[in-house]
């Protein structure tokens, strides 16, 4: 991921992530991925309607595809508003989704979506990770960290 990859994620208005994700997990490695999108799904996702809770990738015949991901019907769209959790394809180069490919048969790997977002271009992405599973000690050791951190911000607030 080089930085101008990293501005449009901070400069997007839209991101929708996966709490989850970096709690039971840890990220091997991050693909930004396109996303096939029908009808409505970019309005509801463009205001934020969409939930990345309990969702991951599998692939199928050469194709990354997402699954469990829910993108609310957008509120003025007719009778042709999208089902809200229906299996979505990423678009990824033939060579990203052989390697994932293969990573995921090895025991412990799977790959997850931690981010959605809109590019400069308007177009939908889809941040996702090759992840491995972590164990009981590795999630209170986060814990742990995360609340250490929490307390040496609460300390140099004082100091300031």
């Amino acid at each position: 991921m080089n930085k101008t990859e990293e501005q449009l994620r901070k400069k997007s208005p839209v991101q929708i992530r996966n709490k989850k994700a970096s709690f039971e997990y840890f990220f091997v490695e991050t693909y930004t991925a396109g996303i096939v999108l029908t009808g409505t799904e970019i309005k509801s996702i463009r205001l934020g309607k969409a939930s990345l809770v309990d969702t991951y990738c599998v692939v199928l015949n050469g194709e990354l595809w997402v699954k469990g991901m829910n993108v609310s019907p957008y509120f003025y769209g007719s009778y042709n508003n999208h089902e809200a959790k229906r299996d979505r394809k990423l678009l990824l180069t033939k060579k990203e989704i052989r390697a994932l490919e293969s990573a995921t048969k090895q025991t412990g790997f799977t790959i997850v979506p931690t981010l959605v977002f809109i590019d400069d271009k308007g177009r939908a992405k889809v941040d996702v990770a090759l992840c491995k599973g972590k164990k009981e000690f590795d999630k209170r050791q986060t814990l742990k960290e995360k609340e250490d951190r929490r307390e040496m911000d609460r300390a140099m607030k004082v100091w300031k």
